[in-house]
């Protein structure tokens, strides 16, 4: 079974013309046809990753990393991870990388990932395609369960994975220290998946 997502839409509508002095001009705005799909990275990919992720570590809000990110040796972990057989995803939107997506086995049967979707592409469904790649992979190597570590004030991701089925496990109180000083919480979030009937 292949973990690969895609998904095509297009809009488009007419607008009529507010100008009085032309009532009833028209105005076409032609469809804008968008391309979505979530692949398996290939070494190609890496560099691309390192630099989305050093993008978002910019932002300072929503991953664990923090500037300034080592593109280079992020790249090589990227490619090892590849090459290790890991899930490792990408999305693209018209062919431009929007996120990403690394899984790993920290117990027997327990896949963890960290994901990450660029700044203009937030709220689109890239990150439900990212997770649906993870979560089908996981459940092909016969993990009985996916886990990942979120910010408490990362509230669009903890809800996306609320409509997954993940469930708040705990929390880690003060446990990462920011470079600012600061201690931040990061909430506990875990899906079983249940045996396949056979």
């Amino acid at each position: 079974m292949s973990s690969d997502v895609t998904a095509t839409s297009s809009t488009g509508w007419w607008r009529r013309s507010t100008d009085l002095l032309a009532p009833h001009r028209s105005l076409y705005c032609p469809p804008v046809s968008t391309h979505r799909s979530v692949r398996a990275a290939t070494p190609a990919d890496a560099e691309a990753m390192a630099a989305l992720r050093a993008a978002v570590a910019a932002e300072g809000r929503w991953i664990g990393a923090e500037p300034p990110v080592d593109e280079v040796a992020a790249a090589a972990t990227i490619r090892a991870a590849i090459a290790e057989g890991r899930g490792v995803f990408v999305a693209e939107v018209d062919g431009v990388l929007a996120g990403t997506a690394v899984t790993y086995f920290d117990t027997t049967g327990v896949t963890t990932f960290g994901m990450q979707v660029a700044a203009g592409h937030r709220g689109q469904g890239i990150g439900t395609a990212l997770l649906d790649a993870v979560v089908a992979w996981a459940r092909e190597r016969g993990a009985h369960k996916v886990t990942l570590q979120v910010w408490p004030h990362n509230e669009p991701a903890i809800a996306l994975y609320r409509r997954a089925g993940f469930e708040v496990e705990g929390r880690l109180r003060r446990h990462y220290r920011r470079r600012s000083g600061e201690l931040w919480d990061a909430v506990l979030m875990g899906l079983h998946l249940p045996k396949p009937r056979g």
